[in-house]
């Protein structure tokens, strides 16, 4: 009876920490009129489908099958010296991995997404490590002017990283719906939240969020409270698009037929399997060309691969897949790049 009791103990006082973690990481929910993907209280995709619940997570914690990933593989660093600048009518995309890029376009300094953390978690002490370190060491970073947030996934909004560029920089940043409270915590002086398809401007350039099929959430109890997006960047009649995490949809041919074509788009092609538990919230590499051809994209290059053991997917299943989906479609593969780390990618405006 005293080892029942005991047990018993146990698993509440587990239950309850998890409870107050989740209470505490979860964050802000966003407060503002209904919309076509707002209900009063939580965000909707355009796809109409939702991530999957908690049942589903666990069929999928039991069945999982992780492919094989191999720690700090051909890993590279730059050492060569980024500019300061590009010029005006260059386009310089260099790749940190991950969904990480800093992209020198329109006269400014850039960062999407970034993460130069070990681990994408809300503890440095637990969750998905690197597997690969950042391309671009941080210091070596130039002046950056803008940040742009996807959404709030700890491998997308990492505190750590946003903390230093804060203290290094104070850079602009842009961000959907709901994040800019969580900036302006950090310290962040200029903070700009957006709704799918409002513009602002930032020097010459506008940047637009764009629809995803996806989710956002930092703890237990506050599940799509605030948006998830994609940007579209326009200098010059020249486009620019960083697709964010997203399932696939009819909103990127709908967009294509809207604002294509595309100049220069940075497309998502891992963590998608097993697609039965993936396919909501992150696209396939075949789907990924499948973006490509909707947005009518003239160039593409591939993120979101090869640097944290995020689902099933190993090291190089997304890669090689997209190789496989772009030969058997007699696709160039170069008008669709895998991008090494550390290495710029020069384009014309």
């Amino acid at each position: 009876m005293n080892f029942i009791l005991a047990l018993l103990l146990v698993v509440a006082i587990f239950f309850s920490l998890v409870f107050l973690f989740g209470y505490f990481l979860s964050g802000p929910n966003y407060k503002g009129p209904k919309s076509d993907h707002f209900n009063g209280k939580r965000f909707q995709n355009p796809s109409r489908r939702s991530a999957k619940g908690s049942s589903d997570g666990m069929k999928y914690m039991k069945e999982r099958n992780p492919g094989p990933w191999k720690k700090n593989y051909e890993t590279f660093v730059r050492e060569e010296t980024l500019p300061d600048r590009v010029a005006i009518d260059e386009v310089k995309i260099t790749f940190v991995n991950h969904s990480t890029f800093l992209i020198q376009y329109g006269g400014l300094n850039i960062l999407t997404d970034p993460i130069w953390s070990y681990r994408c978690s809300p503890f440095q002490f637990a969750g998905p490590h690197r597997m690969r370190p950042p391309g671009v060491k941080f210091e070596d970073l130039p002046q950056i002017d803008l940040v742009l947030l996807s959404h709030n996934h700890y491998d997308h909004f990492d505190t750590n990283t946003n903390k230093d560029l804060i203290k290094k920089f104070n850079p602009r940043y842009i961000v959907p719906l709901g994040m800019k409270s969580s900036l302006i915590k950090l310290g962040a002086k200029e903070v700009e939240e957006l709704d799918w398809f409002q513009e602002t401007s930032v020097g010459e350039m506008t940047v637009m969020p764009t629809p995803a099929n996806h989710f956002s959430s930092r703890g237990l109890f506050d599940r799509n409270t605030t948006l998830w997006c994609g940007f579209l960047m326009q200098f010059n009649m020249h486009k620019l698009y960083f697709v964010g995490d997203t399932g696939y949809g009819s909103n990127f041919k709908e967009f294509g037929d809207k604002y294509g074509p595309i100049d220069l788009c940075l497309i998502p092609i891992g963590a998608y399997q097993p697609e039965w538990f993936m396919g909501p919230i992150h696209i396939s590499p075949a789907q990924a060309l499948q973006v490509h051809h909707d947005i009518q994209s003239k160039q593409s290059i591939a993120k979101h691969f090869g640097t944290f053991p995020l689902a099933d997917d190993g090291m190089f299943i997304a890669q090689n897949a997209l190789k496989k989906a772009m030969k058997e479609e007699g696709f160039d593969p170069d008008g669709f790049i895998i991008p090494d780390e550390g290495y710029s990618y020069d384009f014309k405006v």
